[in-house]
């Protein structure tokens, strides 16, 4: 009796780790079609794609669950607002206003990650706006904005990426500048 229970649950356990792996594998090859449905729970990290470079032509996706409000970035698998707000705020006051967000009637949005900010930068772009042509995004300014990254080894700053540039620097964090607020995964260089 207890082989027998033994047995159904190795099997059970194989057959959770045959799905995850058939959908990591149809995700990874492009593949969305009847998968969708099975793969709309799948966490975050498996819906990124951070080793493929896509076109900038087909790199980012309007979302119409969020009423046009937000843009998926095919590339990362995170989702950025779509229009960006003008003013510039503190690192704090930029937190703040970002988990306090409602995009697309969704909360749930985050100050990024260092790593996820400087992603939307085209190193091939030098002059102007870093990001790449044809971006969907409205309001963007070819200036700077906060990461959530602190500096390490200084609390008082934390790191910016200078969309007029390109660059990656810091910046004391009671100093005003843009802010681009985004959900989705979350890397461990967060705050």
């Amino acid at each position: 009796m207890e082989s027998m229970s033994r047995r159904s649950h190795i099997f059970m356990r194989l057959v959770r780790s045959s799905f995850l792996i058939g959908t990591v594998l149809a995700l990874e090859a492009g593949w969305d079609g009847a998968c969708a449905a099975s793969t709309a729970d799948a966490p975050a990290l498996l819906l990124q794609n951070w080793s493929k470079k896509l076109p900038s032509a087909s790199r980012f996706s309007v979302l119409t669950d969020f009423g046009n409000a937000a843009v998926r970035d095919d590339e990362t698998g995170l989702v950025w607002e779509k229009t960006l707000e003008t003013t510039e705020l503190s690192w704090s006051d930029a937190r703040n206003a970002c988990a306090d967000k409602d995009v697309g009637g969704r909360k749930g949005w985050r100050l990024p990650s260092i790593s996820e900010l400087a992603s939307l930068v085209d190193p091939s772009m030098r002059t102007g706006s870093t990001l790449p042509l044809g971006h969907p995004f409205t309001n963007a300014q070819a200036d700077v904005y906060w990461s959530a990254t602190t500096m390490a080894g200084n609390p008082n700053s934390a790191w910016l990426v200078f969309f007029d540039t390109g660059r990656v620097s810091y910046g004391f964090k009671t100093i005003t500048f843009h802010v681009w607020c985004v959900r989705g995964g979350i890397t461990g260089d967060q705050y």
